[in-house]
């Protein structure tokens, strides 16, 4: 469990990750307090785009920080998964970037 003053400064961002090796930064498209809402802003992305999660290149990652749309993230900066954060069924483990 994070702790109050580790809770201010951490949030879930919808990331623009093109896979792209030769440049690692990534766009931060939307930052959330709580996973939710992140979750809604990447459906909403998707149905605007009428494209799927992948096709979208958009995905959600925990940042230990305070981002903005717009700002850039480099790789070690975000997470997959929140630490503790229960991992959904299907997924083997919690990976990080």
């Amino acid at each position: 469990m994070l702790k109050a003053d580790e809770r201010r400064i951490a949030m879930y961002a919808l990331i623009y990750d093109e896979h792209d090796l030769v440049n690692p930064k990534k766009r931060v498209i939307s930052a959330h307090r709580v996973r939710g809402t992140a979750e809604a802003a990447l459906e909403k992305r998707k149905k605007k785009l009428g494209k799927t999660v992948y096709d979208c290149n958009t995905r959600i990652v925990w940042i230990k920080g305070v981002v903005k749309s717009g700002d850039y993230v480099k790789p070690g900066q975000y997470s997959s998964w929140r630490p503790g954060e229960t991992v959904p069924h299907g997924e083997t483990y919690s990976d990080t970037d």
